[in-house]
């Protein structure tokens, strides 16, 4: 590593234990993890310092928001239950498989008259990238107690499952794309070998894995820490498997996940206590970590750089993604839940973008798209926007919203939004405590 390297490094984890020795008092603030990581990467990239390069560190950065991506994925699908999905009357459940479709040919649709120089293929892949949504941004709208558990824990279970549930659409329009690397195997082949070979890669790894952590601990042949580590090698383990098979390593590991916790699920619970904690503590913690470190690379190779070719196009386009792209999709969705507006309109502004969105924009960077550069000033001009607008708005709307929720529960005893979600049955589902 160069002298300036070195520096640069000890000044990141010098930032990252500065945060985490005031992280309790900064969660009460609108300064969030992601705004302020991304603005420590503003400052070290090619708009400031100058010390972070995409051109020059292409293979670090890659390696980093890919690793982040895929344990996020695992951790993510490993907490969520079909019940889950039933949550006030299937609210996570109308999200995704209403809303989020919607929510991609909306974001396609308002592309054409914005963006002309993309192709019909671009602008679906560019709907797709920024879909998902991550909680992180708006950490205080998911994790207020003055937020009813229905629409906290429906945010949380969206959020942890629309970033895989992208991924085939990214894929094929990425696929479909001439002059790519995926599209010389064609549609057809991206879908035998990316989605079919990758999904069933994951399911058996995972499956294995799931059976083989309890087995291994009904005779006591592993130790607590070390059981925190076999699930951290599972999810890398899936990911690897399908990179080699020339597949999908995210939906790999997304469906490892599942297929992980069904496997612990259907055996003897572990213990709970002791040195190690839950398994799947440290695969939370780690994708916590790199998520934020995830977010500081984007700042430096994608949001800095970008800032200095906006222009009106691109900033209405932003805008718009987040607002009337997500909130219309939402409202839609809703439609005859009987849930409240302010309700509609408090999950619709929460659908922050974020990681996921930054991998996918960082892949189709180094896939050399045709028109890459407005892709990637698009991309990074909106999760920029979401970073600080989500960071900002979220504790100041969760309580004007909590305060709504209140007096509406006061009038109306059997308000809809008062329902509380199913309470876990069997053994306890893990609590997300990613770093966020």
């Amino acid at each position: 590593m160069s002298s300036s390297g070195a520096w640069t490094a000890a000044a990141v984890a010098t930032f990252t234990g500065g945060y985490a020795l005031f992280s309790r008092r900064l969660a009460s603030t609108p300064l969030s993890a992601p705004m302020l990581f991304t603005g420590l990467g503003v400052l070290i990239g090619p708009a400031g310092l100058d010390v972070v390069d995409l051109e020059r560190d292409a293979g670090p950065v890659r390696t980093l928001v890919e690793a982040a991506l895929a344990v996020v994925l695992f951790a993510d699908a490993m907490t969520v239950r079909r019940r889950d999905l039933r949550t006030g009357g299937f609210l996570p459940l109308r999200l995704l498989a209403f809303g989020l479709p919607v929510t991609i040919g909306a974001g396609w649709l308002l592309a054409w008259p914005l963006l002309p120089g993309l192709t019909g293929w671009e602008l679906a892949l560019l709907a797709a990238i920024l879909a998902p949504t991550d909680a992180a941004l708006g950490k205080a709208a998911m994790t207020s107690p003055r937020v009813p558990p229905l629409v906290r824990e429906g945010l949380n279970v969206e959020s942890g499952l629309n970033d895989g549930l992208v991924l085939p659409f990214f894929v094929l329009f990425l696929a479909a794309i001439p002059g790519t690397a995926t599209s010389e195997e064609g549609v057809d082949g991206v879908f035998w070998r990316t989605l079919l070979l990758s999904t069933a890669t994951g399911l058996a790894v995972g499956w294995a894995g799931g059976r083989l952590l309890p087995w291994s601990q009904a005779r006591r042949w592993v130790t607590a820490e070390w059981r925190q580590v076999f699930v951290l090698a599972v999810a890398g383990g899936a990911y690897t498997v399908a990179t080699a098979e020339h597949g999908s390593g995210f939906i790999a590991a997304w469906t490892a996940g599942f297929a992980f916790a069904l496997g612990l699920r259907q055996a003897p619970p572990l213990p709970a206590d002791g040195p190690g904690g839950q398994p799947a503590d440290l695969t939370e913690y780690l994708g916590g970590l790199l998520a934020m470190l995830s977010f500081l690379v984007f700042g430096a190779v994608l949001l800095g750089p970008a800032l200095e070719h906006l222009d009106w196009r691109i900033v209405t386009y932003a805008v718009l993604s987040l607002t009337a792209v997500r909130m219309v999709p939402v409202a839609l969705a809703l439609a005859g839940a009987g849930f409240r507006w302010p309700t509609a309109a408090y999950i619709g502004w929460f659908g922050p973008r974020g990681l996921a969105s930054v991998v996918f924009g960082l892949l189709v960077v180094e896939e050399n798209v045709p028109g890459v550069h407005q892709l990637g000033l698009v991309v990074a001009a909106t999760i920029g926007l979401s970073v600080l607008a989500h960071g900002m708005s979220a504790p100041f709307l969760a309580a004007r919203y909590g305060a709504w929720y209140q007096a509406a529960k006061a009038r109306t005893p059997d308000l809809r939004e008062a329902l509380a979600p199913p309470e876990p049955t069997g053994r306890a589902r893990p609590v997300r405590r990613r770093l966020r």
